[in-house]
């Protein structure tokens, strides 16, 4: 069975929504040497090429939130590529996975991320994945997910606990200057054209009250693109609250903030 089969095949069984919450880590690219290279979200072998990368240097990375043995149930990994322009747009921007017995387009959202597909054929065959741009204005990275809830209803707790989730893994993996860091936050992430993100919080002091609306990267430290993004800030002793988070309109993606 040839590559393109087995992406295909793969692809229809483990295609997921995509509008999933994240924490950008990085595969970032290089000019001349492999080096690690962190974001907002991680670590990750960096390529000479700023248009491509090995698949099997993706590969080793993105294997290790599979292999991961903490919590991690509130959280989920994408593969996802960044402008390192500031203001760049994703419009027009391709992903694919090609080999000598064929390629494949991998989906991108909004936020540049698709699903990673773990093919032992991929692997064995010493694929790209390859960019339709040329030039250092891109790099490949790993993103961290806040896993998203379908009733738009977000637990405060839960929200800190999933912060709490990426943190450890991002320690974990080695990201630089996470060991002193902690969680403050969350990022709601929305595209531009949408008009009234409408997040609001219940059940605290004052009992109702809708978060302001920013205009900002989705994940903390990008250069671009630009979306309508809302914070929502934890409080002491968060786990103690019964506040609640409800979204309207389900999120681009949701990213955990650190200081």
């Amino acid at each position: 069975m040839n590559l393109l089969l087995r992406l295909l095949l793969h692809l229809l069984r483990h295609l997921a929504p995509l509008a999933a919450v994240a924490i950008g880590a990085g595969i970032g690219a290089a000019a001349d040497a492999r080096a690690v290279e962190g974001t907002a979200g991680g670590t990750a072998g960096a390529m000479p090429n700023a248009d491509w990368m090995s698949y099997r240097d993706a590969y080793r990375t993105m294997i290790r939130f599979e292999k991961y043995g903490k919590p991690k149930q509130l959280i989920q990994s994408h593969f996802r590529v960044v402008p390192k322009e500031e203001g760049a747009s994703l419009d027009g921007v391709r992903l694919s996975l090609a080999s000598p017995s064929g390629s494949l387009n991998l989906l991108l959202d909004g936020a540049g991320r698709a699903v990673f597909p773990f093919l032992k054929s991929a692997f064995d065959d010493n694929a790209r994945l390859q960019l339709n741009r040329s030039g250092n204005r891109y790099t490949m990275q790993q993103a961290i997910s806040i896993i998203p809830r379908a009733d738009g209803i977000y637990e405060a707790a839960e929200l800190h606990a999933a912060c709490e989730q990426a943190l450890a893994f991002l320690r974990d993996i080695g990201r630089p200057g996470m060991r002193d860091k902690k969680c403050v936050g969350v990022r709601f992430a929305y595209p531009r054209q949408v008009e009234d993100p409408a997040l609001s919080v219940r059940g605290g002091d004052p009992g109702h009250a809708v978060l302001p609306v920013e205009y900002a990267p989705a994940f903390a430290g990008d250069a671009g693109p630009v979306f309508k993004t809302v914070t929502y800030r934890f409080k002491p002793r968060t786990d103690k609250l019964q506040e609640q988070v409800h979204a309207q309109q389900r999120p681009l993606a949701i990213t955990a903030e650190f200081e």
